[in-house]
């Protein structure tokens, strides 16, 4: 037999035994094995297994040893003597952790006395940094010394609201006991708000869905808004009392006026067949975009609204920042997104079909419509069209709750 075949053979019996060895019994077995083919054969069994001649030379002599015997029916677990095996790099290298700490401490991330200035932490760099600095270490060891410090791989987390609002809290108290009283009455309340514009073809769309292995649905590689498909502009009305939803998807600017006209289609084909009796509608809604508090657009489309319905619209604002609290981003707009998660929008009729096709097991209903109406932007509002509009101010932050009242006579 060749050596070559005889380094493969071993290689192979290495293979198949070592799921089932420990560092003690490694050493025992590689060292037979150089035994049993006598001259040269640590080198084979060194080259078929990887271990080092060392390792085997010490599996030889712990054969040899008169205690050998002892050692190997020993039931203890201990592999190798108390102290024994390689010094950890902290204790070679006094100076290495504090040294490692100090490169990944934010302050240090641009400092121009770093050899990190504006690099990532990667365990890479990390390495270089310090064997730039006299230290012998390598990427892998960084690892080691990283989680051994506490530290791991941590993606960024929205927590921070920014800056806050000091009557925040109030403000939520005074929404969450208007919401009740309204509802106590069996009046409408919605939440409102417009979802993230989709461009309209085949692009990538987030999220995985289920294909036939190793067939993904192909999709372009750049996301370039397709002139003739446009894009779609979703704006939603969830009913938090009958946890229904309504969407108006608007395919040119997301405008107060749009917000307002998608409200009016709520009211006339779900809001007014649920709440016949009604006299009032209560929103709540984000401090900014299209249905801001500041928008005098949005208040004075709201003011024809409630004059054409006859009803009352109570309007309470989320404080800045605090989106997030606005129940339509948890309770609809996110099982919209996980309805159609991986899934090329390639046509308005399937942004459609998937809003109308998204249910949960709490028993939430979605009805949507195509917005084919453009709207402009830009619109101004003088003082004297905002002096015709009926509002009432509450006496605790007025420019986030108000009354728009109708107009009798008009």
């Amino acid at each position: 037999m060749s050596v070559n075949q005889v380094v493969e053979s071993i290689h192979d019996k290495y293979d198949s035994l070592k799921p089932y060895l420990n560092e003690k019994t490694r050493r025992i077995w590689a060292a037979i094995e150089a035994r049993s083919l006598g001259w040269g054969g640590v080198s084979q069994v060194a080259l078929a297994t990887g271990l080092s001649r060392t390792t085997i030379h010490a599996g030889i002599q712990l054969l040899l040893d008169a205690s050998g015997e002892e050692t190997l029916n020993d039931n203890s677990n201990r592999i190798r003597s108390s102290g024994a095996g390689r010094k950890l790099l902290e204790e070679k290298d006094a100076m290495l952790l504090s040294d490692l700490e100090s490169l990944i401490e934010p302050m240090t991330l641009g400092d121009p006395e770093s050899p990190l200035k504006w690099t990532s932490k990667s365990v890479v760099k990390l390495a270089a940094a310090l064997n730039l600095g006299g230290h012998r270490t390598s990427s892998k060891s960084v690892y080691n010394l990283l989680e051994s410090l506490g530290y791991s791989l941590q993606s960024n987390r929205k927590t921070r609201d920014g800056s806050s609002h000091p009557d925040r809290d109030d403000q939520f108290l005074h929404i969450s006991n208007q919401v009740l009283h309204f509802q106590s009455q069996n009046e409408p309340v919605i939440s409102v708000d417009t979802k993230k514009k989709e461009l309209i073809g085949d692009f990538k769309n987030s999220g995985t869905e289920w294909c036939e292995k190793e067939q993904p649905i192909e999709v372009k590689m750049h996301d370039f808004v397709d002139p003739k498909l446009g894009k779609a502009i979703p704006y939603g009305i969830y009913d938090l009392t009958s946890n229904q939803g309504w969407v108006n998807v608007g395919i040119d600017h997301d405008t107060a006026e749009f917000a307002v006209e998608s409200i009016r289609h709520w009211w006339y084909s779900m809001g007014k067949e649920i709440y016949p009796k009604s006299q009032h509608i209560m929103i709540t809604a984000d401090c900014g975009g299209s249905n801001s508090y500041r928008s005098r657009l949005w208040k004075l489309k709201l003011q024809e609204l409630a004059t054409q319905t006859g009803k009352s619209i109570h309007v309470c604002h989320f404080p800045p920042g605090t989106s997030k609290w606005n129940k339509i981003e948890h309770r609809l707009f996110c099982h919209i997104t996980q309805n159609w998660r991986g899934r090329p929008l390639t046509s308005l009729q399937v942004v459609i079909n998937l809003i109308r096709n998204t249910t949960t097991t709490q028993g939430l209903e979605v009805e949507a419509r195509l917005d084919p109406n453009l709207y402009k932007t830009g619109i101004k509002v003088t003082d004297q069209e905002l002096d015709t509009i009926a509002i009432e101010r509450n006496y605790f932050h007025g420019e986030w709750n108000y009354i728009i009242k109708p107009k009798v006579g008009t």
